[in-house]
């Protein structure tokens, strides 16, 4: 502008201005034009430049392992049976017994009882009873017709059982049919070993302590081992065929000849009945790693838009005159809440995984001290009754609060406690999503 004037008073005739001093001026005033506009253009470039560099949110790796729990209050059972035992021993001593190694003279009633629990979909655990009365043929070549013998005896047992057709075809807890090796170890009584007219066995070549003579019972520590065949009737009992061989040492019969080991076998049938709740929660973390990626992925596109936006915004920028800086004074509105604490079925603990919420709150509260917020508890309506599962919801909006209060030092004023139990279902298309607490703002 001061060539401009400079020039317009020294020559102000509209001839002057072909003067060459006055053309001089106006190449340079052109020259300095394009050089603002070559500048600007190539700041306005570099600043679109930067905002194009944008972190993107990558998707994590996971363990894709479903990992199945439940309360230690669940999948107990009561196991009642009956079938029929033959021992495996000794058939005569130096003398051959006139009965089949199987015969239906040495099969005898056995009666079953038991409890236990599994502990997962692939094993359990049993304390198991199995007694009654025995026979076998044990002559002697002194007594070559008076073999035969009889017994009473109790087995107790401790023993794992392994639900094969779970660990091999998948967990299905409303499978009808499945397979159940078991193996164990415990101990056995047995007494009133005698012949038929009640007197020491002809056999019996075993002597009490000190000078008590023969004796008529013995203390054994038997291993068994068998295959359960189980049967879902309904949700509550389960119908069961099992087949089932005890190992002993030698002296379990009061005789010690021959092989080193005496076997019972036995074959039962019965009822499993079911009591506490039957099933597992499951817990597999890519479902949740899916779930953030899918917002990463909303976040990136969003991202994207962003950029696009600053495009244009400056490409119409570039078209106006630039115009003078001002500061401009915005209020900040506090954003929504979105966070939620998940939790694992009946139970009210905070999961390391959702921790982080629980501390993204805290820091909410902290950067806004004048607000306050509704803790809401929830249950899923597939599990538990509604009285039971509103209880567990206030537990759960309750163990929230605590958190906040004793982790974080939240003034428990600013904390609204609320709990609806299963009446309410926030998510209505999928049940675990339910066992949830919600933030809002009071």
């Amino acid at each position: 502008m001061n060539i401009h004037s400079e020039c317009h008073v020294k020559y102000g005739s509209r001839n002057s201005l072909n003067n060459p001093k006055c053309k001089i001026m106006k190449a340079n005033k052109l020259l300095c034009l394009s050089a603002l506009c070559a500048g600007s253009f190539l700041m306005a470039g570099q600043a679109n430049a930067q905002e194009l560099v944008e972190e993107t949110v990558t998707s994590t790796s996971c363990d894709n392992t479903t990992h199945y729990f439940a309360n230690w209050r669940n999948n107990w059972f009561l196991q009642l049976g009956a079938g029929i035992n033959q021992p495996f021993v000794e058939q005569g001593v130096r003398v051959e017994s006139g009965l089949n190694s199987v015969d239906r003279k040495k099969m005898t009633a056995t009666y079953n009882i038991g409890f236990g629990r599994w502990m997962s979909p692939y094993l359990g655990f049993r304390i198991n009873a199995i007694g009654g009365a025995m026979h076998w043929d044990n002559p002697t070549l002194a007594q070559p017709t008076n073999g035969w013998t009889k017994g009473k005896h109790v087995n107790v047992n401790f023993e794992i059982m392994w639900d094969m057709f779970n660990s091999i075809g998948g967990v299905n807890p409303d499978r009808v049919f499945s397979i159940i090796p078991f193996a164990g170890l415990g101990g056995d009584y047995m007494w009133r070993i005698h012949d038929r007219a009640g007197n020491f066995a002809a056999a019996t070549n075993i002597n009490g302590v000190g000078d008590k003579g023969l004796k008529d019972e013995s203390w054994t520590l038997p291993v068994s081992a068998g295959l359960q065949f189980r049967f879902r009737l309904c949700k509550y009992v389960d119908f069961f065929a099992e087949a089932r061989a005890s190992f002993y040492g030698d002296n379990w019969n009061l005789c010690s000849y021959g092989d080193p080991v005496d076997v019972n076998v036995a074959a039962i049938g019965g009822f499993n009945i079911n009591f506490g709740g039957r099933g597992w929660g499951k817990f597999n973390e890519c479902e949740y790693v899916t779930q953030i990626d899918a917002l990463n992925a909303q976040v990136n596109d969003l991202r994207g838009a962003l950029v696009d936006a600053n495009q244009e915004i400056n490409a119409l920028k570039s078209q106006l005159p630039c115009p003078e800086a001002k500061v401009v004074q915005k209020d900040c509105v506090n954003a929504p809440l979105m966070t939620t604490v998940r939790f694992t079925i009946n139970s009210d603990v905070i999961m390391p995984t959702e921790e982080v919420n629980v501390y993204n709150m805290a820091e909410w509260l902290k950067a806004n001290p004048n607000e306050k917020v509704n803790i809401v508890g929830y249950a899923d309506r597939n599990t538990g009754t509604a009285e039971y599962n509103l209880q567990l919801s206030e537990r759960r909006a309750n163990a929230v609060a605590d958190a906040l209060v004793n982790k974080y030092g939240i003034d428990r004023s600013r904390l609204n406690v609320k709990y609806d139990g299963s009446d309410i279902q926030p998510y209505p298309s999928d049940n675990d999503w339910n066992r949830i607490v919600i933030f809002t703002q009071n």
